[in-house]
């Protein structure tokens, strides 16, 4: 059995010691071209987006899926920008900063000239407003809560410097300010009660202001003139190129895909697996990344009587087969997961030797567990079944499918499941009350910190854990400043989750668009979401 292998990627500058960039030291733009080439990039025109589910909230400071983030990113900008190449952070809204040594304090100094579509400045004080409004949504921001654990206070040096303080360190902050979910709203949405702000109220910075949001129908965004304060990563200064975007809402994957080859939209999101050899047969563009972060996996609720047990929660662990998944659900453009992170996560480590199918290894576990095979082929325990829910939200197209599989293979070990969906929008809530044994889902971010919001017990913790070792390894990684320490501890956790199979990973998440040979440069960011102001229609 080989060891595991770590991967430490470039994804984190070091900070070992104090960390300043300047906005003349950054690279040119990663835009991927879609479609032919030719023509040069101009102004004007509308691109309409076909997206796979209603966004529920376009707050992007409560935004939870990908459907919701496509027009959310649009509305704000961030202190600074991630190149997705490299995974070095650049100037955006502050052109320089330092950390300090400790990681627990982040000065960053604003550019001149940026403003919110009301016309109010993006200033020191904006800064402080914006961490200080996440932090009092709490839950709601399910992301930013745990980007800003430990946050003490923003202090406004000046107009434009704002000295973000935290109580223990913070390694992975400076990485989460290049984030959506961090993005900086106008004082007139952020002082609003969190659900007037998701379908209008919203005033960012960002190149494109919403003009409309009808749920289930459209989100509605227009070009803002004046715009001059884009990322350095992007190859246009000033206003985007597009007059308008619209994101439609046709959650039926054949109705979208058909919608595209009609030419009544120009791009579509989550293109189901079974459409992808039809597309590029027809000539259209096929763009994807892979996406960081958590895979789609189970993760368990272990204050549940059955889940609690750690034998029952491993059997699962070996009864799912994970190429079987992606072959019979997926396509080439999916691959099964190897750990409790992606692969294309910073610090991400291969422990694919821990995942492998093992249904005989499972029943093993369960016999061992007290678990006997009853008449119907489902165990039994004490004259109760081995019977579980597991709870999703409908955001990905083959989520149900690929949880169908789940349940025939769990139930050839004598597993008997029951799988309850639920809107995105609800997701959260169903979670909270703690009504389930598994949740399935994943969550996407470069930084591998996503795994303490994902499994810390002082975070959220919807699984209820309760681990002094792994919040141990968690806090650690988080307080370490220099990668070539953090990553020992991202690799440990990685492993722990894993062997104590808190969750039960099953393939990597790919975003795969379709596009239309008039659309150009649609650039995915660093977290595989994506960045319209480059973007051009010939």
């Amino acid at each position: 059995m080989s060891g595991p292998r770590s991967q430490h990627r470039p994804a984190l500058a070091s900070l070992a010691a104090v960390t300043v960039l300047s906005l003349s030291a950054t690279a040119c733009s990663s835009s991927t071209a879609g479609g032919a080439g030719g023509s040069a990039p101009h102004s004007g025109g509308q691109l309409t987006f076909a997206l796979a589910s209603d966004p529920i909230c376009v707050d992007p400071q409560q935004a939870g899926n990908n459907d919701a983030i496509y027009p959310a990113r649009q509305l704000v900008d961030s202190l600074t920008d991630q190149d997705p190449a490299t995974g070095k952070i650049v100037p955006w809204l502050a052109k320089s900063w330092e950390v300090s040594k400790d990681a627990k304090t982040f000065t960053f100094h604003l550019r001149d000239g940026a403003t919110f579509s009301d016309g109010t400045p993006v200033n020191a004080a904006s800064v402080k407003s914006n961490f200080d409004g996440i932090v009092e949504l709490g839950a709601k921001a399910v992301l930013g809560s745990s980007y800003l654990d430990g946050y003490r206070r923003t202090t406004v040096v000046d107009e434009h410097t704002a000295e973000v303080t935290f109580s223990t360190p913070n390694a992975q902050f400076l990485q989460a300010t290049s984030t959506f979910t961090l993005g900086l709203l106008a004082e007139s949405t952020v002082k609003l009660p969190a659900g007037k702000r998701c379908t209008d109220n919203l005033v960012g910075s960002g190149p494109f202001t919403l003009t409309d949001y009808t749920p289930n129908k459209s989100v509605e965004e227009r070009r803002r003139s004046g715009y001059a304060w884009g990322s350095s990563l992007w190859s246009r200064k000033g206003p985007a190129y597009l007059e308008k975007l619209s994101f439609k809402v046709i959650p039926e994957s054949g109705v979208r895909t058909g919608s595209l080859r009609s030419g009544q939209v120009d791009a579509v999101g989550g293109v189901a697996p079974q459409d992808e050899d039809g597309l590029k047969g027809a000539g259209f563009t096929l763009l994807s990344r892979a996406n960081p972060g958590l895979p789609f996996a189970l993760s368990a609720n272990v204050a549940r009587p059955i889940t609690k047990d750690i034998k029952v929660r491993r059997a699962i662990q070996k009864a799912v087969d994970r190429q079987e998944i992606v072959d019979t659900v997926l396509s080439g453009s999916y691959k099964p997961a190897t750990s409790a992170l992606a692969s294309t996560t910073a610090d991400y480590t291969d422990l694919g030797d821990l995942l492998g199918h093992d249904p005989g290894g499972a029943a093993k576990l369960l016999d061992e567990a007290g678990w006997r095979t009853g008449s119907d082929g489902i165990r039994t325990k004490n004259g109760r079944k081995l019977s579980l829910k597991i709870v999703w939200a409908s955001n990905f197209g083959p989520n149900q499918t690929a949880l169908e599989l789940i349940q025939l293979q769990l139930k050839k070990v004598g597993i008997d499941i029951t799988l309850q969906s639920t809107t995105i929008g609800d997701f959260v809530s169903l979670r909270q009350k703690g009504d389930y044994d598994f949740s399935w889902g994943n969550s996407t971010r470069v930084d591998p910190d996503i795994l303490r919001t994902g499994f810390s017990g002082q975070l959220l913790n919807f699984g209820h854990l309760s681990d002094s070792e792994l919040d141990g390894l968690l806090d650690k990684q988080a307080a370490a400043s220099d990668p070539a320490r953090r990553g020992p501890y991202v690799a440990q956790a990685q492993k722990t989750v894993l062997d104590k199979a808190y969750q039960i990973p099953a393939f990597e998440l790919t975003t795969v668009l379709g596009l239309s040979e008039k659309v150009h440069d649609l650039d995915f960011e660093a977290s595989s979401r994506l960045q319209f102001h480059d973007t051009w229609l010939s």
